[in-house]
């Protein structure tokens, strides 16, 4: 008789360190590709280290030689909302930054859409002055807008602040234009032969189709606004009332006395919003920018 066949046996598996030894090759190998990526990543979450630790200190302990806190004081994150009316304070930084980015994308839109897909004279040198304001400071416009709007009498409000985006916004513009001049514009021709004009395939195919773009566009204005500092000094310094948050953290200092960790607990709080929407919006964010630079 015809001898059984043995049935066969499983291969040996990987000796345990011989998986250690290629596990430790991969995470090296990672490390050392990202490491540039790694060091960044690091030096930037150290200012949000430092002021998360601030901000559970004790007063006479923050701003200290001591950088880790000797107790954790988590009330201070609600602390601050007795110490300053911050949910006022959020929501003029809310109402300023919203309305200023509506009104920068309104603006911005049409013009940009001009610069990248109308045929005008004139269109290079708009362009030009565009690229122009963009390099032009501040400081250069300031006295005589200052003077208008006091002449006006709305200074202390945020109408100086948010008025402005809604006629022109050069920044938003060479974002935009950037963006449109990457969309064929046979998209739009086709439209045109269907029976629309500029403004509905402007409306009705570009916008769709540009909205990685106009998102990038809209979370640079709203970063821009709730951030700014300089503008709220200027034109609502002298009316509490409508501060908005990159304000409201001067109610934390005193004429001898800065309570550093209200402070960063203020801080922290100002900074959560924007946090969150970058986490949410990244995406588009990030798609908007590197088709942005495509085409010029």
């Amino acid at each position: 008789m015809t001898a059984l066949a043995e049935a066969p046996q499983k291969p040996a598996g990987v000796p345990p360190k011989v998986r250690f030894k290629r596990n430790w090759d991969k995470r090296l190998s990672f490390i050392a590709t990202h490491a540039i990526g790694i060091a960044l990543g690091v030096i930037f979450m150290l200012p949000l280290l430092f002021v998360f630790l601030t901000a559970v200190m004790k007063s006479d302990q923050a701003m200290t030689a001591s950088l880790w806190p000797s107790e954790w004081h988590f009330e201070n994150f609600v602390t601050v909302f007795k110490k300053a009316p911050l949910l006022k304070y959020f929501g003029n930084s809310l109402l300023y930054s919203a309305l200023a980015t509506a009104g920068a994308l309104l603006s911005a839109i049409p013009a940009a859409y001009g610069l990248a897909k109308l045929r005008w004279r004139g269109q290079n040198l708009f362009f030009m002055l565009t690229v122009a304001a963009m390099l032009l400071p501040p400081q250069v416009t300031i006295v005589p807008l200052y003077d208008l709007w006091v002449r006006m009498g709305l200074t202390g409000t945020l109408v100086p602040l948010i008025v402005p985006y809604f006629f022109f916004d050069a920044f938003s513009i060479f974002l935009l234009r950037q963006f449109f001049l990457t969309i064929p514009k046979d998209y739009l021709e086709a439209a045109k032969i269907d029976g629309c004009n500029e403004f509905q395939a402007m409306v009705r195919v570009l916008i769709p189709m540009a909205k990685p773009g106009i998102a990038a566009t809209a979370m640079f204005c709203f970063l821009f606004t709730w951030n700014d500092y300089f503008g709220p000094l200027l034109y609502t310094g002298e009316n509490q009332d409508h501060w908005p948050l990159s304000l409201a953290i001067a109610s934390f200092r005193g004429m001898h006395h800065v309570e550093w960790n209200m402070t960063m607990a203020a801080t922290a709080l100002i900074m959560a919003p924007v946090i969150v929407l970058f986490v949410f919006a990244q995406k588009s964010f990030v798609k908007g920018i590197t088709f942005t630079g495509v085409k010029g």
